[in-house]
């Protein structure tokens, strides 16, 4: 891709065709996995659509005039004027097709996608997900000499780089910002060699045939997978949820928490993840209603001093939500008392939900063997019942689930595949 400056800025996109502007950043992981993309599909519309980068820190003053506030960042131009849907961080090829597809016409965009040829790539060992236990199966991998591809949806890190802190993994006296543990992790396994394909459309998954088909092109076959998918948080599924998801209903406190800045939310839940997120989002929210069902919460003994300590905090027990509402600015939140079945209505700025997690199976169509919650069954090399399929980190069949248990998952499976492709 030609790479330009402020100073051309303004030339290049008024050029007679639309002009796609890739804002980039040095030691960006982003956009290390956005570059193959644009450099693809240049080749494949550059008759259509003209393709340039610029580097962000470098031209700043153009950055902020223009409002870009985060790398990559991906504008789209006709006749000097930007069009379309501003892209950013994990950015997925399917995102850009579609906004070529304004700028350049879809039966254009139709014809020259159906034109492209498939595209096989073969590895030794496919890792389905980049969180610790993908990351650490792909560092040992790596190490052993052993041809390693990581696929993600998202980028790498995992549920962990939604957490604030965590001051529990061994080797950091301070507590760690979950985003900077996953970086790190990520930064280990990519410099040792790994393959990643991250921020990607996983459309098809054959474990039978170890085939993965990403973004609608490229089939990648393994003569191992490594299930390291995860989960995802547990909704309530009820009435008003689907609705104002994103809209007053939060998953992530990382993600959300910034948001209430002197206001009052209510949190669902009260195991490790409800109380210890509630803590953090107590750095900004002004008041915080944690509703349980149970008479006491779940959490560890440690995290429960500090929510009791925190004068921010109240707790409702022995409650369960039954419906979101909105009423104007305000969320509502109507809860039954589980003792009487009297129900009442609470009224916040926000929603925090943290009732547990899921693992994360629907790309699957194979049938492996699972618990009666849906995890993965793995023995002790954790193989699955699928031969030359294996599974680590939170998505197994196991009692606890922690970073280390998923590292610790991980290091198995990579090792039990490396004795055996000896």
């Amino acid at each position: 891709m030609q790479e330009i400056s402020a100073k051309e800025f303004d030339d290049v996109i008024s050029s007679e065709k639309p002009v796609l502007v890739d804002f980039y950043s040095t030691e960006c992981p982003p956009c290390d996995a956005l570059a193959p993309k644009l450099e693809s599909l240049e080749k494949l519309f550059s008759e259509d659509v003209t393709f340039v980068k610029i580097f962000r820190q470098g031209n700043r003053d153009l950055a902020d005039k223009l409002g870009v506030k985060s790398s990559p960042t991906l504008l789209f131009y006709e006749d000097g004027r930007e069009v379309c849907q501003r892209l950013s961080g994990g950015i997925k090829r399917s995102e850009i097709i579609r906004e070529i597809r304004h700028v350049a016409g879809k039966e254009k965009t139709d014809k020259l996608l159906a034109g492209l040829k498939p595209v096989v790539t073969n590895t030794d060992v496919a890792v389905l997900g980049a969180g610790p236990g993908g990351l650490t199966a792909g560092l040992y991998l790596c190490q052993a000499k052993i041809d390693t591809t990581l696929i993600d949806i998202a980028l790498p890190g995992g549920y962990v780089a939604t957490t604030h802190m965590v001051s529990n993994y061994p080797g950091f006296i301070e507590p760690q910002p979950g985003y900077m543990l996953s970086h790190n992790m990520s930064e280990q396994t990519k410099r040792c060699g790994t393959i990643y394909k991250v921020a990607v459309d996983v459309t098809k998954v054959d474990l039978v045939r170890k085939e993965i088909v990403i973004d609608d092109y490229e089939t990648i076959k393994a003569k191992k997978i490594v299930i390291a998918t995860g989960t995802s948080p547990r909704k309530l599924n009820i009435p008003g949820e689907q609705e104002f998801m994103g809209k007053g209903i939060s998953y992530c406190a990382t993600c959300d928490a910034k948001y209430f800045e002197d206001k009052e939310v209510i949190v669902i839940g009260g195991g490790n993840s409800a109380v210890e997120e509630s803590a953090f989002i107590s750095k900004f929210a002004s008041k915080i209603t944690v509703v349980h069902q149970f008479d006491k919460l779940q959490a560890n003994k440690e995290a429960q001093e500090k929510a009791f300590a925190d004068k921010k905090m109240s707790f409702l027990f022995e409650h369960e939500p039954r419906s979101f509402m909105r009423k104007g600015d305000k969320m509502e939140v109507e809860v039954e008392e589980l003792k009487t079945g009297k129900r009442k209505v609470l009224t916040a700025d926000g929603v925090f939900v943290f009732v547990g997690l899921i693992p994360n199976l629907t790309i699957f169509t194979d049938k492996m063997e699972t618990d009666q919650w849906g995890y993965i069954k793995v023995n002790e090399d954790m193989q699955t019942s699928i031969e030359g399929v294996y599974s680590v980190g939170d998505i197994n069949s196991k009692k606890y689930r922690q970073i280390t248990t998923a590292v610790a998952d991980g290091t198995i499976a990579a090792i039990s595949i490396t004795k055996e492709m000896d």
